[in-house]
């Protein structure tokens, strides 16, 4: 039997400073020209935590409006935000006070230290959290003079930690030599951790599940944790686990740059469906090196900083309940060695050979979910509108092949696309943002199949020139479920009627 979604979980943390801090493309403009304009300009373009809330894009993320209801409101859409709940039906927006709380408790090793005040203020937040249990609460420790903070930052190595762009505490490096453990490293780290284990939070309480019952944990976030003798070694999966709560379970990362989460789903899928596991969750943490990655673009045209979240996600894949859609193992897409790289040999690949395989064309296929990037960000960066362009892309093939008209191709993309509503974080975009309006829309018998395709770029680890790409079909349950569920009971009344019809085809009783 296919392994099916059980539930999705989505969150993002609103992460200013380290948009500051951490982002790639402000730690390089840092280097080649520290005293630029662009620099001075971006504290004044950074939004508040609220403006992120009330920003309709990550509502949709996190479950706050569908992408239907984000399709009706006018772009650009930082313009026409409005008031909001941090908290959506998939999730959360969190703020940078809880995200560095959050980092401490995370922290196995003493490096994260909070100027005391400050700590005592971020802790008195999190009480009336939902998901604070009384186990994670237990993990904050004591905060510490400003003096000690700044004294690690100055002389230490360490990478401080602002707030409104106030020094409020660091993350100390791990090891005295070791680029790999070093403190930079060491933060990117905690903050992929931290956000994986509030999606994997969100994940517990929307699903109903019992925490003991789940087997396994796949991460397939964008930071490879490792030491110099073992770069990129692991595990995140299990680090991650243990603050979460998932004590019965294994666990291990998965690394395939954007295209990561759909290699993930389908292992996960493939280990249920083989009967390894019963509950497996694959989660994904955000990537501070994303942050402001197009803030340059953004500043120069007078748009505030877009890029100023961190994204998470979790699922959960059980065996077949006969209720929850089905993910179609054995109907992949996969881009080999030997697809080739240009736009149509990527998507014959990853679209319409495996719907070849189920004898399906394009049109068959309610809704695609390909890279579902945000246009409010990319459009001013001179990207586009890459949601869009891929849907035209699939609906090109399918005219291509005759499976509908040229004049059919506007209609298509409305119909079977969606606009993009997930933040730019490589992993985070690549088809895995539907997954939750997916399941809820063939749940209530609104669309029957969604493919979600996830593409990567191999050639940025200067080891191959190749691309990279992997799709998955859900389908809504057939209504079968699991065999493996029925009772011994069950068991018996089929034997005897399978006895009674043979009895009756050989004439007797």
């Amino acid at each position: 039997m296919n392994s099916v979604i059980k539930s999705v979980a989505y969150t993002l943390t609103h992460a200013p400073d380290l948009v500051i801090q951490a982002g790639t493309t402000q730690s390089t403009e840092r280097i080649v020209n520290p005293d630029g304009e662009y620099l001075k300009a971006l504290p004044g373009a950074l939004r508040s935590f609220e403006d992120a809330v009330n920003y309709p894009p990550n509502q949709a993320y996190i479950g706050g409006m569908t992408p239907q209801q984000l399709a009706e409101i006018p772009m650009p859409w930082y313009e026409n935000g409005a008031e909001s709940d941090r908290f959506g039906k998939f999730g959360e927006i969190m703020p940078q006070e809880e995200l560095y709380l959050l980092m401490q408790i995370c922290d196995c090793f003493d490096l994260v230290l909070l100027e005391a005040e400050y700590s005592e203020k971020a802790a008195k937040l999190t009480e009336s959290h939902p998901l604070f249990s009384a186990e994670i609460a237990a993990r904050i420790k004591p905060g510490v003079e400003l003096e000690v903070i700044k004294n690690e930052v100055e002389s230490n190595g360490a990478e401080g930690l602002y707030h409104g762009g106030k020094l409020v505490g660091c993350v100390k490096k791990a090891h005295s030599i070791d680029v790999n453990l070093n403190a930079h490293v060491i933060l990117e780290n905690l903050v992929s951790k931290a956000t994986s284990v509030i999606s994997m939070l969100h994940l517990v309480k929307n699903s109903g599940i019992d925490p003991a019952v789940v087997d396994c944990v796949i991460d397939c976030s964008e930071e490879a944790v490792g030491d110099m003798n073992q770069r990129g070694g692991g595990n995140l999966a299990k680090a991650s686990a243990e603050i979460a709560g998932l004590t019965g379970v294994t666990g291990y990362d998965l690394r395939a740059f954007c295209a990561a989460p759909v290699h993930a789903i389908i292992t996960a899928a493939a280990l249920v469906k083989s009967g390894t596991f019963k509950n497996v969750v694959v989660t994904g943490g955000g990537s501070t090196a994303k942050l402001g990655m197009n803030a340059k673009d953004h500043v120069k045209k007078g748009l505030p900083v877009l890029e100023d979240v961190l994204g998470g996600f979790a699922v959960l894949i059980s065996e077949n309940d006969g209720i929850n859609p089905e993910i179609l193992s054995e109907y992949v897409g996969w881009h080999t060695v030997g697809s080739g790289s240009s736009p149509q040999a990527v998507i014959t690949a990853l679209v319409t050979d495996p719907l070849d395989k189920m004898g399906l064309k394009i049109t068959d296929i309610d809704k695609f979910s390909p890279e579902m990037h945000n246009p409010d960000v990319t459009k001013p960066a001179g990207a586009g509108d890459v949601p869009e362009s891929n849907f035209k892309m699939i609906g090109a093939l399918a005219v291509k092949r005759g499976e509908m008209e040229r004049a059919q191709l506007p209609e298509f993309v409305k119909k079977h696309g969606m606009v993009g509503f997930a933040p730019t974080q490589g992993h985070i975009p690549s088809g895995i943002p539907y997954l939750g309006f997916g399941r809820e829309d063939m749940l209530s018998g609104s669309i029957t199949r969604a493919m979600f395709v996830g593409k990567g770029s191999l050639f940025l680890g200067r080891m191959t020139n190749l691309f990279d790409g992997a799709s998955f079909v859900v389908e809504k349950n057939s209504g079968v479920g699991d065999t493996g569920s029925i009772s011994e009971e069950q068991v018996r009344s089929l034997i005897a009627e399978t006895l009674r019809d043979f009895a009756k085809s050989l004439g007797g009783e």
